[in-house]
């Protein structure tokens, strides 16, 4: 867990300021608990309806973030990415995970708070854990919606690809950061 503090200095919360607005958000960015599944899923299932839907037809959303999940699957899928969350006020609002073969398999982030630097945080805490851990590279399949944040991040496409789930293509990018030689 990290350590991270609120605007009145109590542990539990990191304060990000946000330049777009006039005051800041109070985070607490934690490891995955048993019982996160669902507050997961509607994390993903949003993210993917109301910001990637952006770049992907509706056909291809569906496909991606599909009612059609069974949440046992989700579940277990979940359990296993072992993913960081990010809470405010109790609320999980987006999670992110970093395998130990580098690969940060899910990056999602609630409609909610798109764009108010909890998605920044989130990224800084996985790519600190990754120096923590001695890992020098990290990869992500990255949606087209997602690219330029990874890019912000200083990750660079290595190539671009289409992937087929539920017999539906989705364009992505596989995209590499080096951390440091």
């Amino acid at each position: 867990k990290t350590k991270v503090f609120s605007p009145n200095g109590v542990a539990g919360g990191i304060q990000v300021p946000c330049r777009a607005f006039i005051y800041s958000i109070t985070m607490l960015i934690r490891n995955f608990h048993l019982g996160d599944e669902e507050a997961i899923w509607s994390v993903f299932y949003d993210s993917v309806h109301q910001i990637a839907s952006a770049n992907y037809t509706e056909t291809q959303v569906n496909a991606w973030a599909s009612k059609e999940i069974d949440p046992t699957v989700w579940a277990n899928h979940i359990q296993k990415l072992k993913p960081f969350v990010v809470e405010i006020e109790q609320q999980i609002v987006a999670y992110a995970d970093l395998q130990a073969d580098r690969l940060i398999d899910h990056f999602f982030v609630s409609p909610s708070v798109s764009r108010q630097g909890v998605g920044s945080a989130l990224m800084k805490h996985i790519q600190t854990q990754a120096k923590q851990q001695k890992i020098n590279r990290l990869f992500a399949y990255v949606s087209l919606t997602a690219k330029p944040f990874f890019i912000y991040f200083g990750f660079e496409i290595e190539h671009a690809q289409t992937v087929t789930l539920r017999n539906v293509q989705l364009n992505n990018f596989l995209m590499v950061k080096h951390l440091y030689d």
